[in-house]
Formats: structure tokens, C-alpha cells, sequence
């Protein structure tokens, strides 16, 4: 196989069964030459020449022994954290003239205490029918659908050896109750959460280098074991700084940043600060270029191999809620976790039930008809229409997310045209924009209750923006004061336009969201 397929790997997706988030080998049928816990292991498996054990040759992964009559093996894995998974690693490395000829894949969902012998009673959907495997070899699939699966159990035909077993997927949060070591306990509240943990679903998305260590290594839960396990960059030999951009779990307000160097003794950062933005559902790419960012945390200085923790009248956040944060380190060199501890902004409402079984059981025009009013691009909406039926109000809202992500500039003018502009006369525009006012006017009540010093000012700034950008004010309104969203529309005709359809693209998909909830 080439290298180029031996390196393959699923950016945007974490491996859910990893042994550093909590993957588990939990049964097996036969691990008589080397454990099934090794698989799971974080890294590729080695080759050691003339290592023996007792029972053979050592292997680093899971090997059975030959088995001499029917049947087949197994091992059943308990994820690290339950999740969607969206592809498939059976890797045979270093196992060739002993690998499995055939595997496949079943999962299901369980209780996390429940036992191994509770688990295999199923009932197990297959994600993958028996296939052929190459041996010495990455063999990637691609899974069916099958939702969120907390086990999976890996059958192989008839034995043999598996140096690796990946499961890359998103994950599904539990949310559970933080477990507080000593010294976080003393900065942290009971009450928050790890905004940026990846048992969470938080992401890391972009960076500027990770030549020593991955990106999500930053955000794997409890301390690393060593500097393998966290971000690490190359030597920077000219000017500049090196950075990393994480799409927290959820959208919220933090209270303490905690940066640890764990490890890192000769090779960690002089300095380092933090930046956030709110622009959930914005692409990568975005978000690396705007300008948006807003400082979190000051450039503060660092020590090795130590616990930095950072609060109070050190951030900030205030009140504000926020999607991403930005890492900055200067100029280069490791961090083995980052953690945001603070509040989750409320759920918002979900669609009912009722509602999403009418979406997913109507005709192909009323489901565009409905969509529509909720965007105004086209391309959005047939999308959508495609992407049914929805299993979850959560299974909507990422489609939804999803689908606006794959759009392109022209697509967001199209459903920006189908805005009236704040604090212009409602009525008027409600019948010019028939699928989207009545949404809009409630969106913008605060501006209908707004003087009419504030009402001309808005139509004054509108103005000017239109003229700017092209296309009429983006914001979320909800919630928000006139004299807020007058100030917004000040700050932003500020921006180049390359930004700004950036930011508006972000509050649309804010609109979109909030509309699909009152579906």
C-alpha cells in the first residue's frame, strides 16, 4: 500500500475509541498472543525484532491463536466517549502472514456501567459487513449510518492479529459532572464544565503547526502522561508566533482558562494568550482569516512543566458567550492541555416532535416551502430536502449546520435578500419578503419598540451599510436592544468586506437555527 494511504487520516473527526479518551477493551474471545487493550493505543504500533514473550512473538496490538475449529474472534469496545462514527481504521501493521483474511463491525448503545456480559446481549447494528483485509495495511471503511453507539465489537475471520482499531466519528456529549482533581478544584466550580474537552465535543481545528504533537492532544481528557500527548511545534526560526483554533463543546461564557506544560521543560512557551470570537457554525478557513477575534486572556508568561490558571479580572469574557477560542503561543514550543471551565449557555428550544414528523412526512414542495422560511437560499433549502428524514431535532440542527457550512459567497446573498433591514418599516417589507417577514418581525422586536431617534439612526446606518456592502445588516436580534443593534451595525461598517460576509454568514446561521426551532 502507499504511503501516502498509510498516513491517511480523518481530520475533523476524533477516533472515539482511543485508550486516551477512554476507549476499553471490555471482552474478547482470545487474546492468547497479545492483549486486545492494545489496539487502542494512542500512535502506530512498532515492530521490535527478536522481542519473544512466553507464548511467542510480542506484537504491539491484539492477536489471537489459531484457531482449529468453526467460529470466529471478537473484541468488544467500550467507546471513550459515545459518539457517531463516521469511519473505520482496521489496521494490520507488522501483521502479515498473520493477519485476519475478513472483519466487520457491529455497534450499540449501553449504559456506561453496564457489563461486558450485559453489552454482548445486544441488540448490535451492523456498521460493517464482513469485508477482506490486506495485511501490513491501514484498510479504512466507511461505516453505515447508526447513530450514536456507546460499543462497538469488532469481529475477525477466523483469528489473527490487529495492530490498531480506529473509530473516528463525532462525538455525543454526555455532560457529565467534571471530575476535579486537587488542584483544579481550588479554581474551578463544581457547577461548570470543560468547554473545550473533547469527551465534550469540542474540536481543534486549525493550527499553524503540530509538528510534535496533534492538535486535539491539547484537549484529551486528564494530564498527559507525557510530551507525546500534547501540542507540540517545531522551532520557529524566524519572527512571528505559532496558534491554535478550537471550536468549543458548546457555546458559553468562561470563567477560568487553565494552560498546562506538563512535560514541557526545555521546550515550552515563553508566553502565551488567548483570543474568542462567537461565530458558531463558521467554516475553518474563516476563522483563520477574520480579524474578529476579541482578546480573552493578555499575553501572560508561562513556566515549565506547571499548571497555569487564569480567572477574574485576568479574562476578559465578562458575561459574553463564545464558540471558539484561539491559543496563541510565543513564540513556539508545547502546551499538553487547555481548558476552559465556565458556564454552558442555556439549550435553546428544539422543535417538537410533532414538528419534525410533519417536515420529515411532507411532500417535497411544503418541506421546501417551510424551509424556506427559514433561509432564503436555495441551495440551503434543497439541501435539506435531501438530507431527510431527520432522526433528532439535534440531527436537524447539524444538518442544517452542515449544509450552510458547503455554501459559497453568492448563496449567502441569496438568503441575505430575503431580510428586511432593522428598523425599517415592517409592514412594507413583510409583504415584499413573503416567506421570511413574519419570522423577521418577531426576530426584530426590539427595534419596533425602539424611539424614533434610534428608528432614524438605523435606517441612516442601514443605509450606509447597504451601501458599503451590498446587502442589508445580518444580525441576531434576538434579545437585543435597539440601541444594541445600533451600535453592532456602527462597529461593523468598520470592517472590510472580506470580513463582514464572514460575520454575517455567522448570523444567519444564528437565524437559521432559531427559526428551524419554531418550525
Amino acid at each position: 500500500m502507499s504511503q501516502e494511504a498509510r498516513a491517511a487520516s480523518f481530520n475533523g473527526l476524533i477516533d472515539l475509541a482511543s485508550a486516551e479518551l477512554g476507549g476499553e477493551a471490555l471482552a474478547t474471545s482470545d487474546d492468547f498472543f497479545a492483549s486486545a487493550q492494545s489496539m487502542l493505543a494512542a500512535g502506530p504500533a512498532v515492530f521490535v525484532p527478536g522481542k519473544y514473550t512466553e507464548r511467542g512473538k510480542w506484537m504491539d496490538g491484539w492477536e489471537s491463536r489459531r484457531k482449529r475449529g468453526p467460529g470466529h474472534d471478537y473484541c468488544l469496545v467500550r467507546l471513550g466517549v459515545p459518539g457517531e462514527v463516521a469511519a473505520l481504521d482496521i489496521d494490520t501493521a507488522h501483521f502479515i502472514g498473520n493477519h485476519p483474511a475478513f472483519a466487520s463491525v457491529e455497534g450499540t448503545f449501553a449504559p456506561a456501567q453496564a457489563s461486558a456480559a450485559e453489552v454482548m446481549q445486544g441488540p448490535f447494528q451492523e456498521l460493517l459487513a464482513q469485508a477482506p483485509l490486506l495485511p501490513g495495511s491501514h484498510n479504512l471503511f466507511v461505516p453505515r449510518a447508526a447513530g450514536v453507539v456507546s460499543h462497538l465489537r469488532l469481529n475477525i475471520f477466523p483469528d489473527g492479529g490487529v495492530a490498531r482499531f480506529r473509530a473516528y466519528g463525532k462525538v455525543a456529549p454526555s455532560w457529565r459532572t467534571p471530575r476535579l482533581d486537587d488542584a483544579s478544584r481550588a479554581h474551578v466550580s463544581p457547577d461548570w464544565f470543560d468547554l473545550a474537552a473533547l469527551e465534550n465535543g469540542a474540536l481543534a481545528l486549525a493550527c499553524s503547526d503540530a509538528h510534535f504533537g496533534g492538535m486535539n492532544n491539547l484537549l484529551l481528557p486528564g494530564r498527559a502522561a507525557n510530551m507525546g500527548s500534547g501540542w507540540e511545534t517545531r522551532r520557529r526560526r524566524g519572527p512571528g508566533h505559532d496558534w491554535i483554533v478550537i471550536a468549543l463543546a458548546a457555546r458559553g461564557a468562561p470563567r477560568v482558562i487553565e494552560v498546562d506544560t506538563n512535560h514541557f521543560k526545555g521546550n515550552f512557551p515563553e508566553r502565551c494568550a488567548i483570543d474568542m470570537i462567537d461565530a458558531e457554525g463558521a467554516r475553518p478557513s474563516d476563522l483563520v482569516a477574520t480579524d474578529a477575534w476579541r482578546p480573552l486572556l493578555e499575553e501572560s508568561r508561562l513556566r515549565a512543566d506547571d499548571r497555569h490558571f487564569f480567572a477574574g479580572a485576568e479574562l476578559s469574557a465578562g458575561e459574553s458567550a463564545v464558540s471558539h477560542v484561539r491559543l496563541r503561543i510565543f513564540p513556539d514550543g508545547g502546551v499538553s492541555r487547555l481548558r476552559v471551565w465556565g458556564e454552558r449557555s442555556a439549550e435553546p428550544a428544539r422543535p417538537s416532535t410533532e414538528a419534525l414528523d410533519r417536515l420529515n412526512s411532507a411532500t417535497e414542495a411544503d418541506a421546501r416551502d417551510a424551509l424556506s422560511r427559514c433561509c432564503g437560499a436555495a441551495r440551503w433549502v434543497e439541501a435539506m430536502v435531501a438530507a431527510r428524514p431527520f432522526s433528532s431535532a439535534r440531527a436537524l440542527l447539524q444538518a442544517a449546520a452542515d449544509a450552510w457550512r458547503s455554501l459559497q459567497a453568492r448563496d449567502y446573498l441569496e438568503a441575505f435578500s430575503h431580510h428586511p433591514e432593522i428598523g425599517s418599516d415592517l409592514d412594507e417589507l413583510r409583504r415584499k419578503f413573503s416567506r421570511t417577514a413574519e419570522l423577521s418581525r418577531s426576530e426584530q422586536a426590539g427595534a419596533a419598540s425602539a424611539s424614533e431617534e434610534t428608528l432614524v439612526a438605523l435606517r441612516r446606518q442601514n443605509q450606509a451599510y447597504r451601501e458599503r456592502f451590498g446587502y442589508a445588516f445580518i444580525v441576531c436580534a434576538t434579545g437585543k436592544s435597539a440601541e444594541e443593534m445600533l451600535g453592532l451595525l456602527e462597529q461593523r461598517l468598520l470592517h472590510s468586506p472580506e470580513l463582514e460576509i464572514v460575520l454575517a454568514a455567522a448570523e444567519q446561521a444564528k437565524i437559521t437555527q432559531l427559526r428551524l426551532e419554531k418550525l
